[in-house]
């Protein structure tokens, strides 16, 4: 079974991007017990210190930095603050970039989308989180762009999006992940 974290960078109690998370816990449920889902709540952590990073660090660090190292891949969903990430992700991305090198972070594949109630979906942040990311060492899955535009009224009552057309893009992103996982466990062929 493949493990796979999921990463909202909203707050919000109702948030979008949480609901989009919520929707492909949902594509990943149903694929017959193949795919484990966890969250690591950035809202749990506290704003980075290095002063507060040594040994394992915080409690709640400490363990969304072992569930990340237990995952085979992440998908973070984000809105667009003022054209970034939120803050609140970026703190969280601090955090589980370090240790340097041999991070969480490091070599993980990880899949991004952005949600919003603008019509542009947030993509704005897309190439800021893309390259912090990067920096942090994760492996950028290839899929084309999930960017959920005027969000907020494609939300059901129970959480998550039904609109067909978000739902493939979103099935379309789990797939991208999937196959990232499965070549990122592939072994080498003997000659």
């Amino acid at each position: 079974m493949s493990r796979i974290v999921l990463v909202s960078g909203s707050l919000r109690r109702h948030s979008v991007n949480s609901a989009a998370l919520a929707t492909i816990r949902g594509i990943l449920d149903r694929r017959d017990g193949e795919f484990r889902t966890s969250e690591i709540r950035v809202a749990d952590l506290p704003y980075y210190d290095e002063d507060l990073d040594v040994g394992p660090g915080p409690a709640a660090v400490s363990a969304a930095r072992e569930l990340l190292i237990a995952s085979d891949a992440a998908i973070i969903s984000t809105p667009s603050y003022n054209g970034a990430m939120t803050g609140a992700l970026k703190n969280a991305l601090d955090w589980l970039s370090r240790p340097w090198k041999a991070s969480s972070l490091s070599g993980k594949p990880v899949a991004l989308l952005t949600a919003s109630p603008g019509r542009y979906g947030g993509a704005d942040a897309q190439p800021d989180t893309r390259r912090v990311l990067e920096r942090c060492g994760a492996v950028l899955i290839d899929h084309a762009r999930v960017a959920i535009g005027n969000a907020e009224f494609l939300v059901g009552r129970d959480g998550t999006i039904t609109e067909p057309s978000v739902v493939a893009e979103l099935e379309g992103l789990v797939e991208a992940t999937v196959a990232a996982v499965r070549g990122h466990h592939r072994l080498p062929v003997a000659a």
